[in-house]
């Protein structure tokens, strides 16, 4: 008997782990980088040093009260985390990025960990499940606490996606606005739809507020690009909140594009 209860916790064990990989996929990949839960960070809140590793503007959108943004991007990263360590040398730094399936909160952490920033974890369960269940620690848009019924679900988001063929297709009519959301570096000089379209990168929001609000005050249906078809999903909040209901973004953005391309080119080969 005592075997098979044993077997049993065994196997209950297995279980939970293969459906916690499932559902942070990170977790595998990344296995020497620490990972704190959503229910301990709560706990631990007022004792932690949280850093957002996204993008200034996805941080300005909806952030952890509290969180500092470094970007995992910036230049002067790891300089930044080592000052952070050495002003706050007994805090454990919780680095966090969108969701469950974004690696950014991972390498962010090993980045540091591996330049000697000890103490380094990942909240890997990010931004939009804290926000959900900790509204009054949550930032959106400048205002907190949060209405939990603001945030944007995935499949509300996924309602406005289509596939580059038919993005190309639609926008390319007259009365719609195009816009090329990615920034300079992403955009090395090619467009796709070259005396057409106008150019914000999401970091330039004098620009694109200024379209937004044309878009909201004329009518036209914007079309709205970036390189992998997901930051734009922050951009939902700025649209919604100017009135702004007809919209559509690339799935994929420019990378399923050139992709598709690449796959048509080799056929004809």
């Amino acid at each position: 008997m005592r075997v098979l209860v044993g077997f049993l916790s065994l196997l209950l064990i297995a279980v939970s782990s293969a459906q916690a990989n499932d559902e942070f996929p990170g977790r595998s990949l990344y296995l020497d980088v620490p990972h704190i839960e959503l229910d301990e960070l709560a706990k631990r809140y007022d004792e932690v040093i949280i850093v957002d590793v996204r993008s200034g503007y996805e941080y300005d959108t909806l952030h952890i009260k509290k969180a500092i943004n470094i970007s995992l991007g910036a230049s002067d990263y790891v300089d930044r985390m080592h000052q952070l360590r050495q002003a706050n040398p007994d805090k454990t730094i919780v680095t966090y990025c969108n969701g469950k399936t974004c690696m950014k909160s991972y390498k962010a952490a090993r980045k540091a960990l591996q330049r000697g920033v000890e103490n380094v974890v990942s909240f890997d369960a990010g931004i939009m499940d804290w926000a959900q269940n900790q509204p009054e620690r949550s930032v959106l848009l400048g205002e907190s606490p949060l209405d939990p019924a603001k945030l944007i679900a995935k499949p509300v988001f996924k309602q406005h996606l289509i596939k580059p063929e038919e993005f190309v297709g639609n926008a390319n009519r007259d009365g719609n606005m195009i816009v090329d959301a990615r920034d300079p570096l992403q955009r090395a000089g090619y467009a796709l739809f070259m005396g057409k379209e106008h150019r914000a990168s999401l970091a330039d929001e004098k620009k694109m507020g200024e379209l937004i609000a044309k878009a909201a005050r004329t009518g036209e249906t914007m079309y709205i690009y970036d390189e992998a078809g997901k930051q734009v999903r922050w951009l939902m909040y700025r649209l919604e909140q100017r009135g702004v209901k007809d919209y559509y973004f690339m799935e994929g953005g420019t990378n399923a594009f050139y992709k598709k391309l690449r796959e048509e080119f080799a056929k004809g080969d």
